[in-house]
């Protein structure tokens, strides 16, 4: 309640963030009329809509929806200047993910809408995720697996030779650019593995899990596995290219399942092409979808490819409804946002 009226709460959800997981959580922090939007993933993230990013083309979908409504609560809304010219009863929009690259915040504070989103909300499954990758990508596992399941081939028996056997991570240098969220519990993970892990990350203070290094040529040279943790900003895009990468160990493996920018990925194909990296385990490129033209495809024995899974676990989509809603209730009963930007 809002001085005396319901509030009406939009719920566009999604094929991931369903509808059903606002509702419910909506229901466990206040009693509102909510209404039910499902907008589908759009087939380019990056948006049909050029003021804002990673968001569904529903913007009429929308609009109709948000008819008398003061609160929207979505992922994948486009909350453009459009939509917000349109809704003058809008109040509140809280999205479910990281960051609202869906929602025009410049467009939002002029029309006096409030905009919270949910942090943390996949740190747990990305770096799981991460590790998950790295296991994959250290032992060979996905190209053992179609040489037997796909081809009923035994040829992966081949791993099995000192030649061509991977590494295991007891003991082994793995080095961590960036301790944010997900950095600092793939560190803990490593750790309970036996890895000697090392972090590079100038923002960080205080303690962390493993060696923390003063540069990062430092950590690169002393690491034979670096995985990327980094926030994408303009300082970090292309942190990791040629020059860096020329830096490991021969024979080391590169990870990222943060922001695909931070690493050149020409200059990466370069270095699995002329045998200086092992292997790589990508789960986030510098363009999504994953062009068909990428030099990754050809290199299939080294490279272990996933469409930007990291953070799709079903306790991620409980989670960003819970945060969410948690938000919505704050904002009814008059309480400080925990995470509003505008």
């Amino acid at each position: 309640m809002t001085n005396g009226n319901q509030v009406r709460v939009v719920a566009a959800g999604d094929h991931f963030i369903l509808p059903s997981l606002i509702r419910e959580a909506l229901g466990r922090e206040l009693a509102c009329d909510i209404g039910e939007l499902t907008l589908g993933w759009p087939l380019d993230p990056f948006g049909p809509v050029a003021e804002v990013t990673e968001a569904s083309d529903a913007e009429d979908e929308l609009i109709e929806a948000l008819t008398g409504a003061r609160v929207l609560v979505t992922q994948m809304g486009p909350v453009t200047e459009r939509v917000l010219d349109a809704c003058p009863d809008l109040r509140l929009v809280v999205v479910c993910r990281g960051g609202p690259v869906n929602v025009n915040l410049d467009a939002a504070k002029r029309h006096d809408v409030r905009v919270c989103y949910a942090p943390g909300r996949n740190a747990a499954a990305t770096a799981e995720f991460t590790v998950g990758l790295m296991l994959a990508a250290l032992r060979r596992i996905p190209q053992s697996h179609n040489l037997l399941a796909l081809q009923g081939s035994w040829e992966g028996a081949t791993y099995y030779t000192y030649e061509h056997s991977g590494l295991e991570l007891e003991d082994l240098p793995v080095g961590l650019v960036g301790y944010g969220a997900v950095g600092s519990r793939v560190a803990r993970v490593l750790c309970a593995f036996g890895a000697r892990v090392m972090v590079y990350d100038p923002y960080v203070h205080g303690e962390i899990h493993g060696l923390r290094v003063a540069s990062l040529d430092e950590l690169l040279r002393k690491s034979r596995v670096i995985t990327l943790h980094a926030r994408l900003t303009a300082e970090t895009r292309g942190l990791v290219g040629a020059r860096e990468l020329a830096l490991l160990p021969r024979g080391s493996v590169v990870v990222n399942a943060a922001r695909g920018p931070l690493l050149d990925e020409e200059a990466l194909c370069d270095a699995l092409e002329n045998g200086h990296l092992s292997a790589a385990a990508l789960d986030t490129y510098a363009q999504e979808p994953l062009p068909a033209s990428s030099r990754l495809h050809a290199l299939a024995d080294h490279v272990v490819l996933t469409p930007h899974l990291g953070g799709a676990s079903r306790a991620v989509a409980e989670k960003a409804a819970a945060i969410a809603a948690a938000e919505v209730g704050r904002w009814v009963r008059g309480e400080p946002l925990a995470h509003c930007l505008t």
